[in-house]
């Protein structure tokens, strides 16, 4: 046994070495010292909206540090123990040597995934619109269980989100919903998301309790940034204001705070209407419509790259089942990872399709790269 657990003592070590390279620590030192002197400024929140992605960037790296260097004294604290217990032969502090190593193997691997993230906006923020799609009431139901299920998988990490628009179907369910996750690396993290989700099960509105197979679509846009020159003239939007709206159409303002926001090029709308003024809602539906107009600008190079190599896209629209009826999974379609515990998906533990996802996206980049 103690053979193994070197072997496996050496292959974490390693990892941990590459995921230090790759995060490259020092930098990420200097970085932490730079932004703790900013943060310290008597003006920083003079600019609400800058002080707010310093302090998050600030907090985002420190826990990348710590959980770094809380790994590495754990390695060496494990190693130490390990070595004590079997020279005494002590084996209950052996055994429990062997569960922390198991311990810190489940993190070093979940932190070996983050870094992987390394596409030009994965440490963006994100931008999540949720669609129903084919199936009726249904699909307006599955559609507000997927919204809960990535808000429950936010609030399970302590990320903060706000939701902007949610468009409430007659009868149950909503039609749409956009809200943002604002932590870095949430557009990387949550891009493979996208795409068609399906569900199956028994629909709690049909009285005849006949089976049901309904569809929602998700979108995770990256928040755009100062950097991003995504600028839009003003004759190419078309404003319009509204009463926002909640469950089955009712008025939930008196006043026209909503906004819907067009762009005459493209065709494109968004609205949003969960700010308290007019004045909020333009600029939230101005955020959403520019991360939507670089994801087209992203879209529109990927074509032409694409178009020079010869070849379409790869990824698959039809992402995930979910299966509550006749038996209970959720299924991956493309990673195969799956789980027969699907209330617990649907409550937010998502961990495990999310990081086996983001390793599917690493092994296809890999094959197609030329």
């Amino acid at each position: 046994m103690a053979a193994d657990f070197s072997v496996v003592l050496d292959e974490l070590n390693t990892t941990l070495k590459s995921i230090e390279a790759v995060l490259r620590i020092d930098d990420m030192r200097n970085e932490i010292a730079d932004l703790e002197q900013q943060a310290a400024a008597p003006d920083l929140w003079n600019d609400v909206e800058a002080a707010q992605a310093l302090t998050s960037r600030l907090s985002y790296l420190q826990g990348d540090l710590r959980r770094v260097e809380e790994l590495r004294s754990r390695l060496d604290d494990v190693a130490l123990m390990h070595e004590m217990a079997e020279e005494e032969g002590d084996e209950a502090t052996t055994a429990e040597t062997e569960r922390e190593l198991a311990s810190i193997r489940t993190v070093i691997d979940e932190l070996e995934v983050r870094t992987l993230l390394n596409g030009e906006y994965d440490s963006r923020e994100a931008l999540v619109t949720i669609r129903s799609e084919a199936g009726g009431v249904d699909a307006a139901d599955f559609a507000e269980m997927l919204m809960r299920m990535y808000l429950r998988w936010a609030e399970r990490h302590k990320y903060p989100t706000e939701v902007y628009d949610v468009s409430y179907a007659e009868e149950a369910g909503i039609k749409s919903a956009t809200f943002a996750v604002k932590v870095p690396y949430a557009y990387g993290t949550l891009s493979v998301e996208q795409g068609t989700h399906r569900l199956v099960r028994i629909s709690p509105f049909d009285n005849q309790g006949r089976r049901q197979t309904s569809f929602a679509g998700v979108e995770v846009l990256p928040v755009v940034e100062q950097t991003d020159h995504v600028d839009i003239p003003e004759n190419e939007i078309r404003v319009d204001v509204f009463r926002s709206s909640g469950p089955g159409g009712q008025s939930v303002n008196t006043t026209d705070s909503a906004v819907r926001m067009t762009h005459i090029p493209t065709g494109i709308v968004v609205s949003c209407q969960n700010e308290k003024s007019q004045i909020q809602n333009r600029a939230a539906a101005l955020r959403v419509l520019q991360a939507r107009l670089l994801v087209v600008r992203q879209q529109e190079q990927k074509a032409e790259m694409d178009a020079l190599k010869g070849e379409g896209s790869s990824w698959g629209n039809q992402m995930r089942s979910y299966v509550l009826h006749p038996y209970q999974m959720v299924k991956d379609l493309r990673t195969e990872q799956e789980t027969g515990n699907t209330a617990a998906v649907l409550d937010g533990e998502i961990d495990a399709f999310i990081e086996s996802g983001i390793r599917w996206r690493r092994q296809q980049e890999t094959v197609d790269a030329p």
